[in-house]
């Protein structure tokens, strides 16, 4: 895909979804986003965020978390999910966080990603939204689909299609492309069946010139 097309689809993205572009939007802390992305997994973020209030009143510090009582934190955490994996997840960042990092959330790739429970979707989450740092593109499924959709990419894996949006977009772009392309995923290029007669990229998208307008070109 060359730049000014790539350039037009982000462009256009943003003015549809502006509020996507604010890497403060989310948590309050690099610990809440830390800890709230891990949950996040194969859940929706209503769920997320009914159980932010609860366990951070509960566990406001890494130290309070990294001794937390298991089966009390499963409990609060439950509606998410793979609740004691998760819950061991959560525990062991914490603990890590404390034993080895000063309490602090770690401000690299490297080190965020010996964590437990975090890749490098979460820590690419973690450095934007905590921190503001654009190292890299956190590619969940509405990323990969509409990735893979629009022509981004032919590559099924997260590191391969994270590259091949890396090389189309400039660096400062990666962290708001990922919360603009999930964004995009929610409203208008659902899973089941993309809605493109409403879509705003049709013009710049792959999979609407060979399933909607006839075929390819």
């Amino acid at each position: 895909m060359d730049d000014a097309t790539c350039s037009a689809i982000y462009e256009t993205l943003a003015a549809v979804y502006p509020h996507a572009c604010d890497p403060q939007d989310f948590f309050s802390s690099p610990f809440q986003v830390l800890v709230l992305t891990i949950l996040s997994a194969q859940t929706t973020d209503a769920q997320v965020w009914a159980i932010r209030g609860p366990l951070f009143a509960r566990y406001p510090t890494p130290a309070s978390l990294a001794g937390a009582d298991p089966a009390e934190l499963e409990a609060i955490i439950h509606p998410t999910g793979f609740f004691r994996a998760k819950a061991r997840h959560i525990m062991g960042a914490a603990r890590m966080l404390v034993d080895e990092f000063g309490g602090e959330v770690p401000e690299t790739m490297e080190e965020l990603v010996r964590l437990p429970g975090v890749g490098r979707k979460t820590a690419n989450i973690v450095l934007y939204h905590a921190l503001g740092r654009n190292e890299g593109i956190a590619v969940d499924t509405h990323v990969l689909r509409l990735a893979q959709r629009i022509g981004y990419t032919d590559r099924s894996d997260p590191e391969g299609v994270e590259r091949d949006l890396m090389a189309c977009h400039p660096r400062d772009r990666w962290g708001p492309l990922t919360d603009l392309l999930i964004a995009h995923g929610r409203a208008v290029c659902t899973a089941r069946k993309p809605r493109c007669a409403e879509c705003p990229i049709a013009g710049h998208c792959r999979y609407f010139r060979d399933n909607c307008t006839g075929g390819p070109g």
